[in-house]
């Protein structure tokens, strides 16, 4: 018997050796993705248009690297805060500790080389070797065509300097803190799209504006669930309310009913800001989905994403947009 208690005793002491190792790895040798390319940009009127679309319009990095009036409908950005950063992403929100999204004028990433700002658009590493959380959705950034990142480099260094050194360091909770090192990954650079085949182009706006990050339901452990690739319903918790993603497969309960013309059409109506609505809804509803940004990408770009949106498998699920807070509060 005592040879046996030995004998659990020394697996034991040994398991726990291979946890620690396997722990201290994950914590410092991870991530590895390679160091940063060698990169330096020199940026013309041509790069710094197609930047300035791509960062305000499809990928709408300056969406999440500004300030949000939640007070208004859709969370309009608020005039003079592009790209100072500060957002949070917290746990209330259903996210696994508190980020904060990062100031990306040249206040902050002045000393930034542009091969460093790649790194961490495309493969979710800082410039100084920390993992970032995927709320930037820098897996869909990397199979990007790099002269779209480069354009987007070429447009972030363009904005103006904000000082904004208030921002908290991320507080992921356990064991994301140690799951986070082994999410970034090497870059799989694409090739964008001629634009006349409409299908593949818009799938590549449509990885390039993550539309799926949101529009799939995920389960507790914020992992995609399997066959329900746009099918709406991933919640999101708001200080009024619950609002869920749409549905945009082909389907009755999806966007089946709409045209394309009504697609673009939907999008456009909050291009003008002096006639798009910015109140509540009277049960407080409100939206993440920010449709003023995605309101300014050409009807082109918005054609290719419903045509592609259109070959996507279709699957039934009804969505309930949102459950205001009252109601909310009377189930529990």
């Amino acid at each position: 018997m005592k040879r046996l208690l030995r004998m659990l005793g020394g697996l034991l002491a040994l398991l726990i050796i291979l946890a620690i190792a396997g722990l201290s790895y994950v914590k410092l040798a991870l991530p590895n993705v390679g160091p940063a390319p060698t990169l330096t940009l020199r940026a013309d009127s041509v790069q710094l248009a197609r930047g300035r679309y791509l960062a305000n319009h499809v990928a709408v990095c300056v969406d999440c690297h500004s300030t949000r009036d939640w007070s208004k409908l859709n969370g309009p950005i608020v005039a003079g805060t592009e790209g100072k950063g500060g957002e949070k992403f917290a746990r209330e929100m259903g996210f696994p500790g508190n980020f904060y999204s990062a100031n990306i004028t040249p206040a902050s990433l002045g000393p930034w080389s542009d091969g460093e700002i790649y790194r961490a658009i495309t493969t979710g590493v800082s410039r100084d070797g920390h993992a970032l959380f995927p709320v930037m959705p820098y897996r869909n950034f990397g199979q990007a065509d790099p002269a779209d990142i480069h354009a987007i480099i070429a447009y972030v260094r363009s904005l103006k300097p904000i000082e904004n050194k208030a921002i908290p360091a991320a507080e992921p909770d356990f064991p994301m803190n140690f799951i986070l090192n082994t999410i970034p990954a090497k870059a799989q650079a694409g090739h964008r799209p001629d634009p006349v085949n409409t299908v593949e182009y818009g799938r590549y706006l449509i990885t390039l504006a993550s539309c799926g990050d949101c529009h799939t339901p995920v389960d507790d452990k914020g992992q995609p669930l399997p066959g329900m690739t746009m099918a709406g319903g991933r919640t999101f918790p708001l200080p009024t309310g619950t609002v869920r993603s749409a549905n945009l497969t082909p389907t009755e309960t999806g966007i089946a009913a709409y045209t394309k013309e009504a697609f673009i059409t939907r999008f456009k109506a909050y291009a003008n800001a002096d006639v798009a609505p910015s109140a509540l809804g009277e049960d407080g509803f409100n939206s993440v989905m920010p449709w003023a940004m995605y309101a300014g990408m050409t009807e082109q770009d918005l054609g290719a994403i419903y045509d592609y949106l259109r070959t996507v498998k279709p699957v039934p699920h009804t969505v309930e947009k949102f459950t205001p807070k009252a109601k909310l509060v009377a189930s529990r």
